[in-house]
């Protein structure tokens, strides 16, 4: 238990760090919610939540309930997940680094006295205030950037630009309710074309594919949604069919700041 380090999050973004941090050594544990919404599921460690374990680019991740659980794992060089949105287990496993890749866009209570090392993110993290360090997530020059003083980009609500597609590229469910999808990640779908449908009552609302391309990311079937909830994600290059199932370049740029970061401190600690 020497090298934990907890990660607040398991989606993309955030299992980019996870895969990187252990295969570089140090034992993970994520922390995420009870019904988590990710979209690029096969590349989210977070499904081993409902999975029970997942393995992605060569690393597996195990869901654990308890502390006995989280020591097997990672002797058999897993990493862990667990639910605990709070950060209860913080305070008791007292890691040496925590990490806040929720991506929410502002803080939702990772603070300095969490950890020696605190690393936040993306916007809603000030570096050495909220945190010591804050991860710059806007795609660009900057991209992945370590920040000691200050804060990442706003967010700009704008997905990044691909192949001259930028919003077309993402979908937000227009109603609350329970979806139902009828495509899956991979599929090629046009334009116009119903990828899943929305069950409010005896409502059912059609969600359609909002351009041609494949479906790179799409919420789990059967998940409880709100309004305004981002839901799927449309890849418009047909080549990369390839990327629906390895971690993004983003992810990977983005963990290469974290795991600098901590190791401009750990001989300190």
């Amino acid at each position: 238990m020497d090298k934990l380090i907890i990660v607040r999050g398991a989606g993309d973004i955030a299992t980019g760090v996870i895969h990187k941090l252990s295969r570089c050594g140090f034992n993970v544990l994520a922390l995420e919610v009870k019904n988590p919404l990710s979209i690029r599921r096969k590349v989210c460690f977070s499904e081993a939540i409902y999975d029970g374990e997942v393995c992605i680019d060569g690393v597996i991740c195990k869901f654990v309930n308890n502390e006995d659980e989280l020591k097997k794992a990672f002797l058999s060089k897993k990493v862990c997940v667990t639910i605990d949105p709070e950060g209860i287990l913080i305070n008791k496993l007292k890691p040496k680094v925590v990490i806040d890749a929720i991506i929410a866009k502002k803080n939702l209570g990772t603070n300095r006295d969490m950890a020696p090392i605190t690393i936040g993110l993306g916007p809603g993290f000030e570096a050495g205030y909220d945190v010591n360090f804050v991860i710059e997530t806007m795609r660009g020059h900057d991209l992945g950037r370590i920040i000691t003083k200050g804060y990442a980009t706003e967010n700009t609500g704008i997905p990044g630009n691909i192949n001259g597609f930028s919003k077309e590229r993402v979908i937000y469910s227009i109603e609350d309710g329970i979806i139902k999808n009828i495509c899956d990640i991979g599929d090629m779908v046009y334009k116009n074309q119903v990828i899943a449908k929305i069950e409010n009552g005896k409502n059912s609302v059609d969600v359609l594919a909002t351009m041609d391309g494949i479906i790179r990311g799409i919420i789990r079937n059967n998940s409880k949604i709100k309004k305004n909830l981002k839901i799927a994600d449309i890849d418009p290059r047909i080549s990369e069919l390839k990327n629906c199932e390895t971690i993004s370049d983003k992810a990977r740029c983005i963990a290469g700041g974290v795991l600098e970061a901590i190791l401009m401190n750990w001989s300190d600690l």
